[in-house]
């Protein structure tokens, strides 16, 4: 790990609406949240939907809906990561393997969009990509409509890859491939970080996550709840911090897929202090009043008041 690529401190996201005839208001999507990626790490992050998860990786990228108002820092490569540079830096130094295959453009061919703005592109490397996700040679001939959803994925997870940008960001890069169009995809982003850039892997899936990530980042509710080692999540609760990490880590099948109790709160409804409390099974009166900051324990870092 030689530096941090991006940091993130505090971000808060607000959308602007309306509330009646006149009146606006600020619906708060993203509150304190703070991440770091080094170079040659894979940073995933992982929590239920809704949790802001993808609006993390459109909060970095500067694609935001125009309604949209961000609070906080957000720096790459030692810079202020200003709307100006994201533009400059989107599609080149910084790449979305974006969640929807609606992304595609219809009115392309599969090559030239994996290409992107990587032009002339190398076909040999487009079709060794493309070999390696599993995709038929006349793939590149295709449009997006003459694609199964499997292969559509896999086109634009091609595009990361062939971009050879410093920071990757897959949002949710393998649902609709098969286990082994997933683990070669999940290789390459290993191979990318290896090669010394920074991924950040936005996944439901924990079982894949921490195979390949260093870290894993896990939010709640619109923040960072925990970030812990990989390994901690393959040693069990007793390894991780928070109680909705431990939750998550009991829910998985082969750990017995225990429910937790009670929903993540709506943005337009948080509760006061912590996020997590009305779910908490050790929540104090502090607990409901105050919202704890971020603190490092153990190795990692977690938002709670009582985590040992």
């Amino acid at each position: 790990m030689d530096f941090s690529l991006l940091e993130i401190c505090d971000l808060s996201v607000y959308f602007r609406m309306y509330d009646g005839v006149l009146g606006q208001r600020e619906l708060q999507v993203i509150s304190n949240l703070s991440i770091k990626v080094d170079a040659g790490e894979i940073l995933a992050i992982a929590g239920s939907s809704g949790s802001g998860k993808s609006l993390l990786a459109s909060a970095i990228l500067g694609i935001l809906p125009e309604n949209a108002v961000t609070a906080g820092e957000m720096r790459y490569d030692g810079q202020s990561l200003t709307p100006g540079l994201q533009k400059k830096l989107r599609g080149t130094e910084m790449a979305l393997v974006p969640q929807s295959v609606a992304y595609l453009d219809p009115l392309m061919r599969a090559g030239a969009q994996a290409d992107g703005h990587k032009k002339p592109c190398p076909t040999g490397r487009r079709r060794e990509i493309f070999g390696r996700l599993g995709l038929p040679e006349n793939t590149e001939k295709l449009y997006p409509f003459q694609l199964s959803g499997g292969m559509a994925r896999r086109v634009l997870v091609s595009t990361a890859l062939i971009a050879d940008a410093k920071l990757i960001i897959a949002d949710e890069p393998t649902p609709g491939m098969s286990l082994d169009q997933a683990l070669e995809a999940l290789k390459l982003f290993r191979e990318m970080a290896d090669d010394g850039k920074a991924v950040i892997l936005i996944t439901h899936d924990i079982d894949l996550a921490y195979a390949f990530a260093d870290k894993i980042a896990v939010f709640y509710a619109g923040t960072t709840v925990e970030i812990a080692s990989a390994s901690d999540f393959c040693k069990g609760p007793d390894a991780l911090r928070h109680p909705y990490s431990k939750a998550l880590w009991r829910a998985l099948p082969q750990n017995g897929f225990e429910p937790m109790d009670g929903n993540q709160p709506y943005a337009g409804n948080l509760p006061k202090g912590c996020l997590f409390a009305p779910r908490c099974g050790c929540r104090s009166s502090r607990c409901e009043q105050e919202a704890p900051p971020m603190r490092e324990l153990r190795g990692g870092e977690v938002r709670c008041f009582d985590a040992t």
